[in-house]
């Protein structure tokens, strides 16, 4: 059973989420942030997971406190999810195009963090959104999932495209590497021994 459910409670914020590896891309979310829900659906769904998140922040303030946490927060359930990796691919890449608009994602879940991110968006908000909170999301996610991703947008002139096309790469470079393989059925994917 690779689910897991967080809650995690700070002055600033509120969040719970809980994930299934083997779930069909569904999602239900709460964020209060309506465009970061719509590219957390695109991570339930192209990363083949079941997502439930739901956050309560001081977006009176702005969206970073909450963004970032439901980052960090996700970070930890997907850790938890893995628990001593035994059995995945640990791997996974992808690149996914939307109209103009290109990235690449790749991801290791080595027990390392790191985020390499190099995404030069056109333009600042997409809506209301700060698009520079996704760096946030992502930082948080990488930090506590123990995971070094990088993450390119190579190419795109619309912010909206851009940032859909990293969370697209991302969810599906995710899938890639939490999958199990069949060849390595209870081995921990390292030469260690361990993660």
């Amino acid at each position: 059973m690779r689910k897991a459910e967080i809650q995690r409670d700070t002055k600033e914020t509120q969040v719970r989420v809980a994930v299934d590896l083997d779930g069909h891309g569904d999602a239900r979310l709460a964020s209060g942030i309506p465009f970061l829900d719509h590219m957390l659906d695109q991570l339930a769904r192209h990363g083949g997971l079941d997502l439930e998140v739901t956050a309560k922040g001081d977006l009176d303030i702005d969206a970073h406190h909450t963004v970032e946490d439901i980052g960090i927060t996700l970070g930890m359930a997907m850790a938890k999810a893995l628990g001593d990796k035994k059995g995945i691919r640990r791997y996974g890449h992808a690149y996914v195009p939307l109209d103009e608009a290109l990235s690449r994602a790749v991801i290791d879940f080595s027990g390392r963090p790191g985020l390499e991110w190099h995404v030069d968006y056109r333009r600042a908000r997409v809506g209301e959104f700060d698009v520079d909170l996704t760096h946030e999301f992502f930082q948080g996610f990488v930090n506590h999932a123990q995971a070094t991703v990088h993450i390119d947008n190579l190419r795109g002139d619309n912010a909206h495209h851009q940032c859909e096309t990293v969370f697209k790469a991302f969810a599906r470079a995710l899938r890639m590497a939490v999958e199990p393989d069949p060849r390595a059925a209870g081995i921990i994917p390292s030469t260690k021994g361990s993660l």
